[in-house]
Formats: structure tokens, sequence, C-alpha cells
């Protein structure tokens, strides 16, 4: 058997197993480990109008302790924020085109679907995981010195976010796991590009 045939057969096997295991797991998440409290807060808690109080208090808190170079970090996060999106939705998931567990014609009736519509597009990578990473990795890396062990909180944030795409029924967990783990880099570049390049932020007067 040529050898390009062997490693084919041997993706196709580790992919299955691998899907297997991550179909098994979203079921658990999705319509096993589930109560009403988390019913209600996940379909609101993944929404980005939830968290605008927490936006706006991080863009005042610049521009009063930041002065001038505030502009420079927005300028950053919204590069970091532009490239997570656009590597998430329009590279990799036009790429992969893995239908969401939602529309998955083999398992949509088994779904616990906690939004109005299953959303378009494809599953993997999350964008939800991946843009929430990459400003969590981006937030640490330029505000660590000023938030100090709070900083960590934003992780968590990011993290919950993710579980509830999986809760909701709109992710698979591997989607979310490599969304995070592509945020996480893009934030590093980016958060590690500023601090060398533009410089550390600074308290001002």
């Amino acid at each position: 058997m040529p050898i390009t045939l062997l490693s084919l057969t041997f993706f196709q096997k580790c992919w299955a197993w691998l899907n297997h295991w991550d179909t098994w797991l979203f079921l658990k998440i999705n319509t096993v480990w589930t109560n009403p409290f988390l019913d209600s807060i996940f379909p609101w808690w993944r929404e980005a109008n939830a968290w605008v109080p927490l936006y706006l208090f991080l863009i005042i808190f610049g521009m009063i302790n930041f002065k001038k170079k505030v502009w420079y970090w927005l300028l950053f996060t919204a590069i970091t924020l532009t490239l997570s999106d656009q590597l998430s939705s329009n590279l990799i998931k036009n790429w992969v085109q893995r239908p969401r567990p939602c529309r998955d014609e083999f398992l949509a009736d088994k779904v616990r679907l906690l939004l109005n519509n299953c959303s378009g597009g494809y599953s993997f990578t999350s964008s939800h995981a991946t843009n929430h990473f990459a400003f969590a990795v981006f937030i640490f890396i330029t505000l660590q010195p000023f938030f100090k062990k709070w900083t960590y909180l934003f992780f968590v944030w990011a993290a919950t976010i993710c579980y509830g795409q999986v809760y909701v029924g709109v992710h698979y967990p591997l989607d979310v796991v490599c969304g995070a783990i592509l945020g996480c880099g893009i934030g590093y570049l980016t958060g590690t590009f500023f601090t060398n390049k533009i410089g550390a932020l600074s308290l001002e007067p």
C-alpha cells in the first residue's frame, strides 16, 4: 500500500476517534450536565452586548490613566480582534468547513438548542473562543501591571463564554479549545509587539 494512502488512513482513523469523543463530550455538556439556571444565563452570557459595560470601563480607565497613549492601545486592541476574527471566521472555517452540531444531519435531533436559531456558517474554529482569548491575553500582557492578579479573571471570563458556546448547542468542545489556542497566540503576538515597539503602558498624572 502506498505511503500516502497509509498516512491518509491513519489520519482518518485519528479524526474518527477524535470526532467520536468530541461529539460525546458535546452531548454531555449540552444535554446532560444542565440546569435551569445555566439555561437562562448562557444564551445571554455569550452575547457581545452583555459585556458593553466591561468594554466601556476599560476604555474610560485607559483614557483617565494613559492619556494619549490610550489611542495606540485601542488601535492594537482593534487589530487583535480583527486578526482573530478574520483568521477564524474567514480563513479556518471556510477551509475546514465543519458543520455546527445544530446543523449536523445526524446530530441535529439530539441537540438542545437554546438560541432562537442555529448560527450560520461553519463550526471550526469558534470565533467567540478565538476573539475572547485573544482579547484576554492582550489585556493580560498590557494591563497586568495595573490590575495585578485580577487580570487572570479575563481568562476565566473567556473560558466561561467558550463553555457557553458548547452549552447552547452551536459549537463542539474541540471548536472552542482550538479557537482558544489560536486566540492566545494572536493575543500574545499583538500584546508583545505593543509592549516592545510602542512601549509598556504607564500611569500618567
